[in-house]
């Protein structure tokens, strides 16, 4: 192992204890919680690097990145999709990716259960909402989130497997877990409305995924923590 890989593969062990720790603040199991490691702007060395250390989920953020990297990487990976899906884009995702985690309205949701229709498939994803209601973000509002809810668990070819959320990118701490909040008590809005599991919730990113995993995340997607800074993007 050079020490590149060592380095990440200490990056990771450090990312693990955090999660266990947090997951025993809230009273469960670190294995509750999956890892998804951001891998955006790094090449295909830093995948197999980060999937040699045990974290076997990889998230990208645009859909040509993803699709370069998933052609290269030659370690076995489950790929995330946690950017905006363009609704001209999804044939080039669906079914071949683990889970589109950034649905973001019921528009892109029925162009991907027609796709996944055509192909024979069921595409797994998570119905992103805006609980900060920063104009930056995609998704939902929150008022919006059962009926939209209700509308993906109609889509016969979709996997509707639960909630996705960003935190805001201002504010402290408590603005924070009030989003987080937010999502878990629309998670369990929407299973009542719909009738689904919806085991899934995605939230918390490297600056703040202790408090999601406290506040119920199942998947927590994270970069900079496992990867060090982000090279400059070229151009």
């Amino acid at each position: 192992m050079n020490s590149a890989h060592t380095h990440i593969a200490a990056n990771v062990a450090r990312v693990r204890e955090r999660v266990a720790a947090a997951a025993s603040r809230a009273g469960r199991p670190a294995e509750a919680v999956t890892i998804v490691a951001v891998t955006k702007t790094f090449g295909p060395d830093m995948v197999e690097a980060i999937a040699r250390a045990g974290i076997g989920d990889i998230g990208e953020n645009r859909v040509q990145e993803l699709l370069t990297k998933l052609d290269a990487v030659r370690e076995p990976c489950r790929w995330h999709l946690v950017g905006p899906l363009q609704r001209n884009k999804a044939g080039k995702v669906v079914g071949r990716v683990h889970l589109l985690q950034a649905i973001d309205g019921v528009r892109i949701a029925e162009t991907v259960d027609r796709i996944a229709g055509e192909r024979g498939v069921r595409a797994a994803v998570l119905l992103e909402v805006n609980t900060s209601g920063e104009a930056s973000k995609h998704g939902v509002a929150p008022g919006e989130t059962v009926a939209a809810g209700e509308a993906l668990a109609g889509l016969a070819h979709l996997d509707f497997r639960g909630l996705m959320t960003i935190g805001p990118l201002t504010g402290g701490p408590d603005d924070t877990r009030r989003c987080f909040r937010q999502l878990h008590a629309l998670a369990e809005e929407t299973r009542r409305a719909t009738g689904l599991a919806l085991p899934e919730l995605s939230m918390g990113m490297s600056g703040d995924f202790e408090a999601a995993i406290e506040e119920g995340a199942t998947i927590i997607r994270v970069g900079r923590v496992i990867t060090g800074d982000r090279p400059e993007p070229v151009g």
